[in-house]
């Protein structure tokens, strides 16, 4: 006969094998992650500690690779086309700790003395000071030395609103977009946060690009593994439990 109050362990240590599994999967690939973040985090801060080198010519840019080139710092000479910027909304930044509050990015093209165009992040602008006619002492007429930092157009998502060109209004740092808006031309496949210089009056405000990535991956790798060894404790209870009660019901037959 069989024991019907007996408990169908063994019929359930399968599915519990898989999610054991799982759970130890996303702990490892948890910690997999903690040294990708680590080795990008040293990569970025040595990229932004080393000297700033020159700006890769136009003949270059189809070379130029994100993972390889970007947060390098470059300096080059150029000529802002200041009638030409475009803001961009900005409600603070984690690379910008300098920068605080609701504003906005002032992008603008920036023509090379040799040919080429390469889109400039100058910096931010607070609410209530975006409008170009409030801030014209910071143009300076012709060249000017720039030193910033390379970086790649921002992957919009579902939730990010559409570029407004009437309103000069965008909410994504991609200047292929602006440049084919506000007909800039082509530009150069990376943007430049600038450094320096500080226009007079101060905006738009630039600033250094800090390294300020989360590194959370071994708290959720021990949240994985400490939910893989409650679940093994649980499962071995339980069966040990329904084995004791079944023994004293089998020997009673």
């Amino acid at each position: 006969m069989s024991e019907r109050g007996g408990r169908p362990w063994f019929g359930l240590s399968v599915p519990a094998a898989i999610v054991f599994a799982i759970l130890i999967g996303l702990g490892t690939w948890q910690l997999q992650r903690k040294a990708w973040k680590e080795a990008l985090i040293a990569s970025l801060t040595e990229r932004l500690a080393a000297p700033p080198i020159s700006v890769p010519v136009p003949a270059a840019w189809p070379a130029l690779d994100p993972a390889r080139d970007e947060y390098r710092r470059v300096t080059f000479t150029a000529a802002f086309d200041y009638p030409a910027e475009a803001l961009v909304y900005a409600g603070g930044s984690a690379l910008r700790p300098d920068v605080s509050g609701v504003g906005y990015w002032v992008f603008a093209p920036a023509r090379l003395p040799g040919g080429g165009t390469v889109a400039v992040n100058r910096g931010f602008v607070p609410e209530g000071r975006q409008e170009r006619t409030l801030r014209v002492a910071g143009e300076i007429a012709g060249p000017i030395a720039i030193i910033g930092v390379m970086r790649w157009r921002e992957a919009s998502h579902w939730f990010t609103p559409a570029g407004d060109a009437a309103k000069n209004l965008w909410f994504a740092r991609d200047p292929q977009a602006i440049a084919a808006a506000k007909g800039w031309g082509t530009i150069a496949p990376f943007y430049v946060e600038q450094e320096s210089p500080v226009p007079a009056g101060g905006l738009p405000q630039p600033g250094k690009v800090v390294v300020n990535l989360p590194d959370n991956h071994l708290q959720y790798a021990v949240t994985w593994y400490g939910l893989a060894a409650a679940l093994f404790g649980v499962f071995v209870a339980w069966a040990a439990s329904g084995r004791r009660r079944k023994g004293p019901a089998a020997r009673s037959l």
